[in-house]
């Protein structure tokens, strides 16, 4: 796709507005209004650009008599009622562009969200169907249960945290992840005592053929400030709801009780965070060049679009 600095034409731009975008989704907002917030910029942009260049003053000949011999042919400049955008109205607008999330994020869960637009949404669907790894930071508090783990709801108890350390945290998140693993092949129909089970192993972590049943693939203590704790976790088909309960259940095995505060998500497969759109960039230019960054991506990582086994590549 051409730079907007070198392609000035609205309707150019719009035909080549197929692709791949990652925005940085902040946390409180819902995945629809920030849908809506880029769809609204773009076509916005969109119209400025086309009312920028085309013209709006247009020739017309008139005839005027100088005499039966030597008629006088001149042309003067008037107003193009027809295209006047208060005639025609906005020529763009959002229902326009075809837009779809490859992986929702919850209200409460800021980060890498990414959209499918016009002929990207092919794109997206082939992601989204081979489930690639999603990273997330999640920050839960000690001490506090809430009614549903998230901090927008009510204290359903309290409890004390001040025997909780670090490494036992970190023994427990140790624990999970080797559970979680062993899901991985009770998912995949294999039986944990059999060569294939082995052999399978032996070439590193698979993918579910489920791709409803949420699997940790990673879980570590990154930071501790008792009475908060930070938590990175590697997952596939989880849900911020999933992630609350996880933190909910942490809580309880430490002998206490906890909620999440915080979830974030640094990278959804070979999309990372470092190169999520930003909300002030939500506009054309950002979108365009956020979509010749993205469709670098998976030109070099083609698998992210295609993948034949159930070896986990990411």
């Amino acid at each position: 796709m051409s730079s907007l600095r070198k392609i000035q034409d609205a309707s150019v731009i719009f035909r080549n507005l197929n692709g791949i975008i990652n925005v940085y989704k902040p946390q409180g907002m819902k995945v629809k209004h920030v849908k809506a917030a880029i769809l609204n910029n773009i076509c916005k942009d969109l119209n400025e650009l086309r009312a920028n260049n085309e013209p709006q003053l247009h020739q017309v000949p008139l005839l005027e008599t100088g005499g039966a011999a030597d008629p006088l042919l001149r042309k003067v400049h008037s107003l193009n009622l027809a295209e006047h955008v208060l005639s025609t109205g906005p020529l763009y607008e959002m229902e326009d562009i075809r837009c779809a999330t490859v992986a929702s994020l919850g209200q409460h869960t800021s980060g890498v969200l990414l959209f499918g637009i016009n002929k990207g949404l092919k794109q997206s669907m082939r992601i989204q169907r081979n489930r690639p790894v999603r990273a997330y930071h999640v920050t839960g508090k000690l001490g506090v249960a809430t009614e549903n783990h998230l901090p927008n709801s009510l204290i359903t108890l309290k409890a004390n945290y001040r025997h909780v350390h670090p490494d036992r945290l970190s023994s427990l998140a140790s624990s999970l992840q080797a559970s979680h693993q062993r899901k991985m092949f009770e998912l995949c129909g294999v039986d944990l005592q059999s060569q294939a089970a082995y052999e399978i192993a032996c070439k590193g972590l698979i993918r579910p053929a489920n791709n409803t049943q949420p699997v940790i693939y990673g879980i570590k203590l990154i930071d501790f400030q008792r009475p908060h704790f930070t938590l990175e976790i590697h997952a596939i088909n989880e849900t911020e709801d999933y992630l609350a309960t996880l933190i909910h259940e942490i809580g309880i095995e430490l002998r206490s009780v906890a909620h999440c505060t915080a979830l974030r998500c640094i990278r959804h497969g070979k999309f990372t965070v470092e190169g999520a759109l930003l909300r002030q960039a939500w506009n054309l230019p950002g979108v365009v060049r956020n979509m010749r960054e993205q469709k670098q991506i998976l030109e070099q990582h083609p698998y992210l679009l295609k993948q034949n086994s159930i070896e986990l590549r990411n």
